[in-house]
């Protein structure tokens, strides 16, 4: 069992959708859902966001609240970044001038950057400054990962760098060894792996994140090779064989990925997989499948603490091959 890994309990959500609201009688509401209901909590604190984040839910009530479109601004996207935080507005109807000016005085007042979001996450753009590039640091590392305050990254930064630590670690990943890192979204344990001089290719399903790990390869001076690929259908086998496997699904897990491993006969199955889940019922399912089906041994098995203060847990596991004859 592997020691658990913790970091900061309050202030720790660098990522999170505010749902808006405008209520007859209580003006506009900006927080989070109650529980099984479409109401908006009545908020004006978040004690799990960022300090300065929490403190704009008021603010930002009042900005909405000026607004031509304030009834029709569903949601408000939070993303924080270590150089900056990006604040992206939906809204379903077009902003006026005026709308702008209150807008961009709500962004010098506060130093946030804003986004405007018209339809889906791929209209969102930014609004001021106009330049907004995010990033977050891998430090063990020296590595530096930009993204869209759209994108998925971890929420919270600090476990996220104890975890990839910890990852790196348990694969240990050596100079020219061929390593696949599946769901590699924007290169987060890919380009850790390259740092340390394996050959690795990773695989997304999202052709913006595919680009962006790109990006951030060479952003860093890092050989690494991203491909898209449908991770519920997969086939990697004109990728050649891989030493070892990166798995960090979403809650779906990794069914089909641990079905088409090699037989526990064959010669070319991962002789590694370090596993990173963030459900433990289908942790336990494709864990069933690596050990009673394709011949691997629950090496290692922890937590991770990546969202304090609620029910949702990752693990991460470490499954090694048996000898082959």
């Amino acid at each position: 069992m592997l020691p658990p890994i913790a970091g900061e309990e309050w202030g720790y959500r660098h990522r999170a959708r505010l749902s808006v609201r405008r209520v007859e009688r209580k003006g506009v509401m900006v927080g989070f859902r109650e529980r099984r209901s479409t109401h908006v909590a009545d908020m004006h604190e978040c004690p799990v966001l960022p300090a300065s984040l929490s403190a704009l839910i008021d603010p930002l009530r009042s900005l909405v609240d000026q607004l031509s479109v304030h009834s029709r601004l569903p949601q408000v996207e939070v993303a924080v970044g270590d150089n900056a935080a990006a604040l992206v507005l939906r809204h379903l109807l077009p902003l006026t001038e005026e709308d702008h000016a209150h807008l961009r005085a709500f962004a010098e007042r506060h130093q946030i950057h804003l986004w405007l979001q018209s339809g889906g996450p791929d209209t969102a753009q930014p609004f001021h400054p106009r330049e907004s590039e995010l990033y977050y640091e891998l430090p063990d590392f020296g590595v530096r990962l930009y993204f869209r305050p759209t994108d998925f990254t971890q929420v919270n930064h600090v476990t996220n760098r104890l975890l990839v630590a910890r990852a790196i670690e348990l694969l240990d990943p050596q100079p020219g060894e061929r390593v696949a890192d599946l769901f590699c979204g924007l290169g987060n344990f890919s380009l850790p792996i390259a740092r340390r001089g394996a050959e690795v290719i990773g695989f997304e399903g999202s052709r913006d994140l595919v680009e962006r790990a790109r990006q951030n390869a060479a952003a860093n001076g890092l050989v690494a090779q991203f491909e898209l690929m449908d991770l519920f259908a997969p086939n990697l086998a004109p990728y050649g064989p891989f030493a070892k496997l990166l798995i960090d699904p979403p809650r779906q897990g990794a069914i089909e990925i641990v079905k088409s491993l090699a037989a526990p006969s064959g010669h070319h199955a991962p002789q590694r997989i370090v596993y990173v889940s963030c459900d433990t019922a289908t942790l336990a399912r494709d864990a069933g499948v690596l050990v009673h089906l394709q011949g691997y041994r629950l090496a290692a098995a922890g937590i991770v603490n990546m969202f304090p203060h609620t029910a949702h847990v990752e693990s991460i596991t470490l499954f090694e091959k048996g000898e082959t004859t």
